[in-house]
């Protein structure tokens, strides 16, 4: 009797074993929506439809593939909503459309060798290269996230690392590209693995987050021409991180890099610059910008900060890990930094909305009615709604959806899919916006 329970029991986990280990895979389903999905939100206030795409999974679908979309990072709407810009993380390429037709205008390549010397801007004196030092100045630099200043005029690209600097501990860089032709005009040194890149709203002020090392550089646009426009300041957050690893084996930078610095905003008056920080206990750290020092940091949200936006008298941010977009008013917020102890202030009024599991990049519509986020590991597109703070739709959107922008119109949202485990990915998806009220 016990031999036959058991066998019994044997066949029954044999046969349920494939579950078991599906259970297990923490790998998300790739999903690619069709062309032409379309959903009404439940506030009967609009409908997304997936318009078009630029995708680099599938040859045989030639209206929509384009190899220069290699691990789409970001993207970027152009002020005049005539063209957008997306960001090939691992391409080397920042890829130039014409917003309404999706035709490619431009691939700008972001490849340097000794004749680009002209470009530089003089050393800051801010960062050493303590790895490498020859030829420091040759090499492809992998686009990350974008910023657009000067109305427009142009549009500042930071990279991930030099190609030559496999496990980005040495100064990377940032392209500003005119956007008028296109090309890049300038080039300028950054501390390592720079990530998020934001300007102010007095056009001042350029601050460039480096994910590797717990600083932050700030940069003084104010000059009337590119070589006017210098470093002001290196604000480092808690620790600056001695980074000393190997020169021959990649090791993963995108863990263990101290706060792992994110998400930064300025302000609406321009006189505090915040920054999310994905790791290190989490929470905002807050920059005073009238002398470059850093105030100490503000938590009581959950942890995993990743995306800042401040619109309508509120703090908007993406939790990533669990999948939440988390409110506070920003008077509030800004009330807690003021009377921080020992740098460190707690509040515990954030109001919470859980969205899609990896909620990465959030940007807000134009009205201020919606806010929309990218869902990474869910691999949806949610939209919530920015008085209630419910969800209104929730689609899909092709695996996995990193970053995201919306047309000043509200009309269009574009969402780049970046890939995970080499799956997904290498996609930008084109959703049209259509308000009913």
């Amino acid at each position: 009797m016990k031999r036959t329970l058991f066998y019994l029991f044997a066949v029954i986990v044999f046969a349920l074993f494939p579950c078991f280990m599906k259970a297990q895979d923490n790998t998300p389903t790739v999903v690619h929506p069709e062309i032409g999905t379309s959903m009404k939100s439940s506030d009967g206030a609009f409908t997304i439809t997936l318009e078009g795409r630029k995708q680099n999974y599938s040859p045989t679908e030639t209206e929509t593939q384009d190899s220069d979309i290699h691990s789409p990072k970001s993207v970027n709407i152009h002020p005049n909503g005539k063209k957008y810009y997306v960001n090939s993380l691992e391409g080397a390429k920042t890829v130039v459309y014409e917003a309404g037709t999706n035709k490619k205008l431009k691939v700008i390549n972001h490849n340097f060798g000794a004749a680009d010397a002209k470009l530089w801007s003089k050393p800051s004196g801010l960062f050493t290269f303590t790895h490498y030092t020859e030829n420091l100045n040759i090499f492809y630099g992998k686009p990350v996230e974008s910023v657009f200043t000067h109305n427009g005029r142009y549009l500042w690209v930071p990279y991930y690392r030099r190609s030559y600097d496999i496990n980005a501990q040495d100064p990377s860089a940032v392209a500003i590209i005119d956007t008028e032709t296109d090309e890049i005009v300038r080039l300028m040194e950054t501390g390592p693995l720079p990530k998020m890149i934001a300007v102010s709203s007095d056009n001042k002020y350029v601050a460039i987050t480096h994910w590797g090392d717990n600083t932050v550089g700030i940069i003084d646009i104010s000059g009337e021409t590119l070589e006017d426009w210098h470093y002001l300041s290196c604000v480092t957050i808690g620790q600056k991180l001695e980074l000393d690893y190997s020169l021959t084996e990649q090791v993963n930078r995108d863990v263990n890099s101290g706060y792992c610095l994110r998400g930064t905003v300025f302000t609406p008056d321009n006189k505090y610059l915040l920054v999310g920080c994905m790791g290190g206990g989490g929470g905002i750290a807050v920059i005073d910008m009238s002398n470059f020092k850093w105030l100490g940091i503000v938590g009581g949200m959950m942890p995993n900060v990743r995306h800042l936006v401040i619109r309508n008298g509120y703090l908007y941010l993406s939790i990533n890990a669990k999948g939440y977009v988390q409110r506070v008013p920003l008077d509030e917020f800004l009330a807690a930094a003021m009377g921080m102890k020992n740098k460190h202030a707690t509040i515990t009024t954030w109001k919470n909305c859980q969205v899609g599991a990896g909620a990465r990049t959030i940007e807000i519509t134009p009205d201020g009615r919606y806010v929309v986020a990218a869902c990474n590991f869910s691999s949806k597109l949610c939209v919530v709604d920015a008085n209630t703070m419910q969800v209104v739709l929730t689609m899909d959107a092709d695996s996995y959806p990193v970053g995201l922008d919306i047309s000043k119109d509200g009309k269009y949202v574009y969402t780049t899919s970046q890939g995970r485990s080499d799956k997904g990915g290498n996609c930008v998806d084109i959703f049209r916006i259509d308000y009913t009220k």
